[in-house]
C-alpha cells in the first residue's frame, strides 16, 4: 500500500548495475521486418504468392527475428501485436476504375478474415502508362505463431494493370513490425 510520489525516483538513485537486459525485456521493438515483390505482374493474385523476397539491398536493415512466409502465407517468428502494411505501386496503359490491395488474417491457420484494404484507379494522362500506389494496413494480434498468420492479395478490374516489382527497391512491399504484447 506504500506509495512513491512523483520525482523521488531519479536516476541519481537507481544503482548501475540495478537495470538488467533481463529486467528490461518487452521495451521497444523487437520485430521489424520487410518483404517485396521482385518482379511485376499483371492482373490478380490470391495470394501473391511468387516472387517474393526479404529486402536485402545495402543499408536496408531489420530486427529481430525474420518473417517467414511460403506459397504467399506469412508466419510471425514470435507471438504480440504486429502493424502488418501493404504499399503497391501500379501503372497501366489505360484506364482502370479499381485497382485494391488486401490483407487477410486467419487465427486458427485456416478460415481467413478480410483485415484491410485499400483502393486506386489509373486514368492515363498521355500515351504512356499512368502510375498510382496504394497504402493499406492494420494491427494483428498474433496469439500463436502455428495459427496466426498473414496473406496478401491484389486485384484489377480487367485484368490488364500492372503490380510492380523491383529486386532493388520496395515498390510493391510488406512490413511487419511487432509493436508490444498480445
Amino acid at each position: 500500500t506504500a506509495k512513491i510520489t512523483d520525482a523521488n525516483i531519479t536516476t541519481a538513485k537507481i544503482a548501475d548495475d540495478a537495470v538488467t537486459a533481463a529486467k528490461s525485456t518487452g521495451l521497444g521493438i523487437s520485430v521489424a521486418d520487410q518483404w517485396r515483390l521482385t518482379t511485376t505482374f499483371q492482373g490478380d493474385a490470391n495470394p501473391i504468392a511468387s516472387n517474393l523476397e526479404r529486402v536485402d539491398t545495402t543499408g536496408q536493415g531489420y530486427i529481430g527475428s525474420a518473417m517467414t512466409q511460403s506459397s504467399g502465407i506469412f508466419t510471425f517468428p514470435s507471438t504480440g501485436v504486429y502493424e502488418v502494411k501493404f504499399n503497391a505501386d501500379c501503372y497501366y496503359n489505360g484506364n482502370s476504375r479499381y485497382m485494391t490491395g488486401y490483407i487477410y488474417g486467419t487465427t486458427d491457420n485456416s478460415n481467413y478474415n478480410l483485415l484491410s484494404a485499400n483502393r486506386l484507379f489509373i486514368q492515363q494522362t498521355d500515351s504512356q502508362s499512368t502510375s498510382n500506389s496504394l497504402i493499406t494496413s492494420t494491427f494483428f494480434d498474433v496469439t500463436s505463431t502455428s495459427n496466426c498468420k498473414v496473406k496478401f492479395r491484389a486485384e484489377t478490374e480487367d485484368n490488364s494493370a500492372y503490380f510492380y516489382g523491383n529486386t532493388d527497391e520496395n515498390s510493391t512491399f510488406m512490413t511487419f513490425i511487432r509493436l508490444g504484447d498480445t
